[in-house]
């Protein structure tokens, strides 16, 4: 009943469409145009790609620093390793760059040669005042040694922070404006005026400088993202265009289906700017991807109208037969895709619930699409000729169909074990699966950007911040020689770490004083002892000047203070232990009853905001999973082929993770999104031929060998046109820079190509295997909706 109800509804579609053509495809241009107009709304992202919910404690407390201490990812660095640096002409040649750079408003200042201050005393005033550094440019090369000199041996509070003593590198630190560093201006600011600056720099004196810090990183990064959305689709036009044209032989059915999934993409960016969502590098993938996805949807249009055409001859009833006969499968096959992109909006993560949001609508949009246009657009034309036929006939595609068959037939067995032994290998290759917390990994490797963060690493100890907040419970509690003491502790152990930087807090503001109390003697570049604590604090609580340095490290009230170190990039694990052994020691220096410490920062972010994102995305592939099941559930009303049909799809998942485990893939925002998407279409190949198994049934009076093998013949080659398309169409993203991109192209790719064979082959084994046990009313009864009807996906016309 609702089998039949579910044909009259297609076929008032069908009548629908063909009657109302002009009008159809003038609402079609309308809507394009508008969603063309919608572009202007679309914004890269400027932000740091946040995992975690607002509500999450790790983010509350993250955002609670921002407001008390302000933006820490503001921070850009140069740094130039050439001993050639260190004559008058190009030392001041550095300084003059510095002082440019920090004569722009989006500069809040910079910090270098150039305007370096240093701690004295005034024996007259009693206090401390800031004096330059440079009293004069220098004019030769002994005095630019003596300049140096001056620096590496006699200011250690800037060790690490503008030279490294080790390698002779200096470098300058310019802090932007906080306001600007999360907007387009930055963008503007480090692709224009910064870029230029340097250029001209290297050009002049022939150093290489290097550039790295957040504000910096997130710019090239988020570039290479907008430089990487034009070449994406190009690729996956040309690679599906290509495979298209090389299954039909035909220039306008290729160009047709061009036509369909490029206003596709147009649609796509429109919704991108309608719903004002930022291009992040999961967004970006999404116009790509609807071609990718769009294609097979026209395989199946086409491929059905010249079925019909070569049939009968009839143009009306062969374009009336496609959008009945073909317009439910193709809507339950998108539908099913669309579940797996949609499984992401149940997660709190913002990132991938408008990454789910945009992908869901814009799949539905190319089915739309497809069922409208093809049909429309054949109208107008004349019939398809006989070379244009040719392809329904291919002779390699039967030999391959051919293989398959025999293997279900003569080698069931040898397919079971296979299977197991894949099973068995891939659960071993699981349990080798690290998570990757790094937000740097995906990163573009052979980009400069990157080799400069390796290389700021590499000399400066690390470029991820890590945050570590002492609250004192007390106002003025942080100058406290006991809090300064522990504070002092805690920095030795964060030294002792080889992976963090060499801390900077308020212990070295005072370890300063005291050096300037004593004449600027490095050796007195250390905490005051009770003694010499009350004089030298006082003399640091009049110097004005000094106090607008503490309020880096220091809250207004003097209660809270910041600790910051700099991570490298480490594996998940070695983040993990490094938190944890920082954690031990904070529980002993500080007690619980007089300190609240916490630990916070974009590199501790990242590292949460991965595990709890694998946590949220496998509850989204059980929702996915669950959501199948359903569906199949409605279409066949059995439990035991719920359980057959989830099989061979999930195998081929199993199968993909042990890979990554045998060759080394994290799990990480990218690729553990290649799961739910694979599972979303290879479940297509499983509803195509289980309906069309079906409807054998009841052709072959309910014989299950018979039914299995006609199945297995008339979908097999529709499957294996469809899954080609697929698994080069996601192929395209291994041209990425970007590692994790590269890994969820070949992921889904492998997976998807895995799931074809199991759909083929362990599929009907398992029917074959089963029949018995499946043989029953229950089972083989009508299903609920006819999605397939006799003539679909036919590619051999076997009555000719």
């Amino acid at each position: 009943m609702v089998a039949k109800l579910t044909q009259g509804f297609w076929a008032k579609v069908a009548r629908i469409i063909l009657r109302n053509r002009i009008l159809i495809l003038l609402i079609l241009a309308i809507t394009t145009f508008f969603m063309s107009m919608q572009w202007d709304n679309m914004r890269f992202s400027n932000s740091q790609a946040n995992l975690l919910p607002d509500h999450h404690p790790v983010n509350m407390e993250y955002q609670a620093f921002l407001e008390q201490f302000g933006e820490e990812g503001n921070v850009i660095v140069m740094a130039v390793k050439d001993s050639s640096l260190y004559t008058p002409e190009k030392f001041n040649r550095w300084n003059k760059l510095s002082k440019q750079l920090g004569a722009f408003p989006e500069v809040d200042f910079v910090l270098s040669t150039d305007n370096l201050q240093e701690l004295v005393k005034d024996t007259i005033k009693q206090e401390f005042v800031m004096q330059p550094f440079l009293k004069k440019a220098p004019e030769t090369k002994k005095e630019v040694d003596s300049v140096t000199h001056h620096l590496f041996n006699d200011l250690p509070f800037y060790d690490n922070l503008i030279y490294n003593r080790k390698s002779n590198i200096i470098r300058s630190v310019i802090y932007l404006d906080k306001d600007i560093v999360n907007t387009s201006v930055r963008k503007d600011f480090i692709l224009g005026d910064l870029t230029t600056l340097v250029a001209n720099f290297e050009k002049e004196t022939g150093l290489d400088v290097r550039i790295s810090g957040m504000p910096y990183i997130r710019t090239m990064n988020s570039q290479n993202i907008i430089d990487e959305i034009g070449k994406f689709i190009l690729a996956a036009l040309g690679v599906t265009s290509l495979i298209f044209f090389f299954f039909f032989r035909s220039f306008r059915a290729t160009i047709i289906s061009m036509f369909v999934v490029i206003i596709g993409v147009m649609w796509a960016f429109g919704i991108l700017g309608l719903l004002q969502y930022e291009i992040t590098v999961l967004t970006a993938l999404i116009p790509p991807l609807i071609i990718v996805i769009g294609i097979p949807n026209c395989i199946f249009l086409i491929n059905k109208y010249q079925q019909e055409v070569k049939k009968h001859g009839n143009q009306a009833l062969s374009l009336q037969r496609v959008i009945s006969k073909i317009g439910n499968a193709t809507l339950m096959t998108n539908v099913t895709t669309a579940s797996g992109f949609a499984t992401f909006i149940i997660t709190d993560s913002k990132l991938l619930k408008e990454f789910g949001i945009v992908a869901s609508i814009n799949i539905i949009g190319i089915f739309v699409l497809s069922l409208l246009i093809i049909p429309i657009i054949y109208s107008f034309m004349s019939l398809p000729k006989d070379k244009h036929l040719k392809h329904l006939n291919t002779k390699w595609i039967e030999t391959f169909v051919s293989w398959m068959e025999r293997i279900v037939r003569e080698r069931r067995i040898s397919v079971y074990i296979v299977s197991i032994m894949l099973l068995v290998a891939s659960i071993i290759g699981i349990y080798q699966i690290d998570i990757s917390g790094s937000p740097i990994e995906d990163m573009p490797k052979k980009a400069e950007f990157f080799k400069d963060i390796r290389f700021f690493e590499e000399e400066f100890d690390g470029i991820m911040p890590v945050e570590i907040v002492v609250d004192t419970k007390r106002p003025k509690g942080v100058l406290k020689p006991s809090t300064l003491k522990k504070m002092d502790e805690l920095g030795t152990v964060i030294n002792d770490i080889p992976e963090l930087s060499r801390p900077v807090s308020v212990v070295d503001l005072v370890k300063y004083s005291k050096q300037a109390f004593y004449s600027g003697i490095p050796k007195y570049y250390q905490l005051p002892t009770s003694q010499e604590n009350t004089f030298i604090m006082d003399v640091a609580r009049k110097s004005a000047d000094n106090g607008n340095m503490l309020s880096s490290f220091v809250d207004s009230t003097g209660q809270v203070a910041r600790v910051t170190t700099y991570m490298k990039d480490v594996k998940t694990s070695r983040m993990e232990n490094i938190e944890l052994k920082l954690e031990e020691h904070i529980a002993k220096i500080f007690p619980a009853d007089r300190y609240e410490v916490s630990m916070t920062g974009s590199a501790l972010l990242f590292l949460k905001g991965t595990k709890y994102l694998v946590k949220n995305l496998i509850l989204s592939l059980a929702l996915a999973i669950g959501l199948i099941a359903l569906f199949m559930a409605y279409l066949f009303r059995s439990f035991r082929m719920i359980i057959i049909s989830l099989i061979p799809n999930l195998l081929p998942l199993v199968i993909t993770a042990g890979v990554m485990g045998f060759v080394g893939v994290p799990i990480k925002p990218s690729t553990i999104l290649v799961f739910s998407i694979a599972f979303g279409i290879s479940v297509d190949d499983t509803i195509h031929f289980l309906a069309k198994y079906r409807q054998e049934l009841t052709v072959n009076q309910w014989k299950i060998k018979k039914s299995v093998y006609a199945a297995l013949r008339e979908t097999g080659v529709s499957m294996f046109y469809t899954s080609i398309v697929l698994f080069f169409g996601f192929s395209v993203f291994v041209i990425s820079n970007f590692g994790g991109t590269v890994a969820l192209g070949a992921l889904v790719s492998a997976t998807l190509l895995f799931a074809m064979l199991a759909n083929l082959i362990l599929l009907p084994s398992l029917l074959l295997s089963l029949e018995r046990s499946i043989a029953n009313k229950q089972v083989l009864k009508e299903p609920q909706i006819d999605i397939l009807p006799k003539e679909v996906l036919n590619n051999i016309d076997k009555d000719k």
